[in-house]
């Protein structure tokens, strides 16, 4: 293939740029912007991390400081100094012992006047490369009316914004949706919960009608079929099944239908959780009575190693569009403990906010090399 003169000069001055060292583009970078989405949730207290890895030398207090900085600069947040919540720690250990269990944490950030406390824990961590951290993190409301604030809260579903929800987020939303939802499946124990089985049993009388068939009757040959069942009220119904569709007065695997050609839906168990508990409700006209919690109402874990690559692109990220005086790069970031620390630490935050709607639109940030100028 022959190139015409104008190509040939368009690589020559190509190989002429890139060899004097000129970029001929600049480097673009995503710079993350996140706000506070929680309006309930503005003062919070950070305590000092607990370790619970294997590396003796984690020190709690640093990470925690590190995590204390970090949701200090994210805008509608106010956290306690680390200085103030030790002290009231200490003092408050001492007059009615050391929170250990939800209940203990929520009367502590009454006691502290904050709307959450901040419970962290390393669970893993690693500093020679590639580096490894991973974290747990609880935040305990203050109001035990509070209750959890899953994944996918708050985010514009049903809008055209949708489509930018991050991939990872919209997996994480689906994941705990179905979590929840299974629970409301899984069997339960009746021989541990006295009074669970009448209660099931009440349950499944309210639900649905139990259809008997005699087995000595059916013929697994003959054309289909359907009984005409007894109600509760012991009145027969006559429905069929004509041309696959739902005629009246039908009962197929216990439920009744009650209108012609009436759409078939299987109840749904109390307190379902749906997709649309994903959306926030709208204001309501009187305050609603609490219903006592003790969990936390955020909860996000993660582990961050320095060989992946979602985790040096987001890093790279932080430290290019940063005003680092450093010339080490994000690479430095992975040698330097303190620096990767905090890092972890901001991007733990930056995660749990933006899957639950405080993600803005991200900066675009496009910077030309020195040796252009």
């Amino acid at each position: 293939m022959k190139l015409t003169s104008s190509i040939r000069f368009a690589f020559a001055a190509l190989i002429v740029f890139s060899i004097g060292g000129c970029s001929l583009f600049p480097e673009t970078r995503n710079r993350d912007v996140i706000h506070n989405p929680f309006p309930q949730l503005k003062r919070v207290a950070v305590l000092p991390f607990f370790n619970q890895s294997e590396e003796p030398t984690v020190d709690g207090d640093a990470v925690g400081s590190q995590y204390y900085a970090s949701l200090q600069a994210v805008p509608g947040f106010e956290v306690l100094p680390m200085g103030v919540t030790k002290t009231a720690w200490i003092q408050y250990s001492l007059h009615n012992g050391e929170p250990r269990t939800g209940a203990d944490f929520q009367a502590f950030a009454r006691h502290l006047g904050v709307e959450a406390v901040v419970v962290g824990a390393v669970t893993d961590f690693k500093s020679f490369y590639p580096p490894q951290m991973a974290m747990t993190v609880h935040w305990y409301a203050a109001n035990e009316g509070f209750h959890a604030i899953p994944p996918g809260y708050g985010l514009p579903w049903g809008t055209e914004q949708e489509k930018q929800i991050p991939r990872r987020v919209l997996r994480e939303a689906e994941f705990e949706l179905a979590r929840s939802q299974l629970a409301t499946q899984s069997p339960i124990s009746v021989d541990e919960t006295p009074g669970v089985q009448n209660a099931i049993q009440q349950t499944s009388a309210n639900r649905q009608v139990d259809v008997q068939f005699d087995a000595e009757e059916v013929d697994p040959f003959a054309e289909p079929n359907f009984a005409a069942p007894m109600s509760p009220e012991g009145e027969i119904y006559g429905g069929q099944i004509m041309d696959g569709e739902i005629m009246e007065g039908e009962i197929v695997d216990g439920e009744y239908f009650h209108g012609e050609h009436e759409t078939w839906e299987t109840p749904l168990p109390p307190a379902w959780p749906d997709p649309t508990d994903l959306i926030p409700d709208g204001p309501s006209p009187v305050r609603p009575m609490a219903i006592t919690n003790h969990e936390p109402i955020l909860t996000h874990t993660k582990i961050y190693r320095g060989d992946d690559p979602y985790v040096t692109g987001r890093l790279a990220d932080y430290v290019e569009t940063g005003d680092d005086a450093r010339n080490s790069g994000w690479q430095g970031y992975l040698k330097r403990t303190d620096d990767f620390v905090r890092f972890c630490c901001h991007l733990h935050i930056t995660e749990m906010l933006e899957s639950r709607g405080g993600r803005d639109q991200s900066d675009f940030i496009m910077r030309w090399s020195l040796s252009r100028y």
